[in-house]
């Protein structure tokens, strides 16, 4: 387990990207910010926030070593993160981090296990940004399935672009192929390694249904509610098939899919 740091950082930028998305890049003036992983994430006090009595959760979107930067994709949808949307450059904000486990990154295989699969939905795309990175430093070739329900709900493409292939859904077929992310031709034209997959419950469970059904391993970055990310208030807890009810922000937020009691 990693250690946890209580870190008050400069916000660097806030970047308002399509889709009402907000990119925050953080850094530390004092000291390198920590070891994160891919899959972990971080807790932010909201302060001017009296509707937000507890931190919120969110996921890493990327670390950029060379400028010491932390990233977070944030989509203002309550209070505490519309205040987030609004910070400026040079404010503080206080974090704690890094939280929960991470992702599977393999750091050596066969020549022939090189494709990876990273489906997110929505915000919930968030986290496969830095996954790809790290995969493809380990000289892995993930592929970027991205879906939503318009095209305005598709962020930091070109982003991803950077470190694999990168193919979108949306229902409404304003970009990319049209429908989910489990009707994708992508699933019939590839195989792959390992399935990564982070987004609303439902998509989540329609991927990992997919990877059962041909064999693949599938990890999936759960987005239960989240209040104190140290497993004490015990509201994130997810029924699982080897240790009973367990605490999301501990024990994941990423869990192998034959961990979960998911009806796929």
């Amino acid at each position: 387990m990693k250690k946890k740091y209580l870190l008050d950082l400069r916000v660097v930028s806030n970047e308002y990207l399509q889709g009402r998305y907000s990119l925050l890049k953080l850094t530390s003036d004092s000291e390198r910010l920590p070891e994160m992983d891919p899959g972990q994430f971080v807790e932010i006090r909201v302060d001017d926030s009296p509707g937000t009595l507890l931190r919120r959760p969110i996921s890493i979107h990327n670390i950029d070593r060379e400028r010491n930067e932390l990233w977070l994709l944030v989509l203002p949808i309550g209070d505490g993160t519309r205040r987030m949307a609004r910070y400026k450059s040079g404010d503080i904000v206080n974090i704690l981090l890094p939280l929960g486990n991470g992702f599977t990154v393999p750091h050596a295989m066969p020549s022939d296990a090189k494709n990876y699969l990273l489906v997110g939905g929505g915000v919930g795309a968030a986290p496969m940004l830095y996954l790809g990175k790290a995969l493809r430093e380990s000289g892995l070739t993930p592929t970027f399935l991205i879906g939503a329900r318009s095209a305005d709900g598709i962020a930091q493409r070109e982003a991803y672009a950077a470190y694999g292939d990168v193919y979108v859904s949306t229902e409404d077929g304003s970009m990319g192929e049209r429908g989910f992310v489990t009707d994708h031709s992508i699933w019939k034209r590839a195989s792959f390694e390992r399935i990564y997959s982070c987004g609303p419950k439902p998509m989540m469970m329609a991927v990992a249904k997919q990877a059962r059904r041909t064999e693949t391993p599938c990890e999936v970055s759960l987005e239960n509610m989240m209040g104190c990310g140290i497993g004490a208030c015990l509201c994130c807890v997810e029924d699982t098939t080897d240790a009973g009810r367990v605490c999301t922000c501990t024990e994941g937020p990423v869990f192998n899919i034959d961990r979960l009691t998911w009806p796929i």
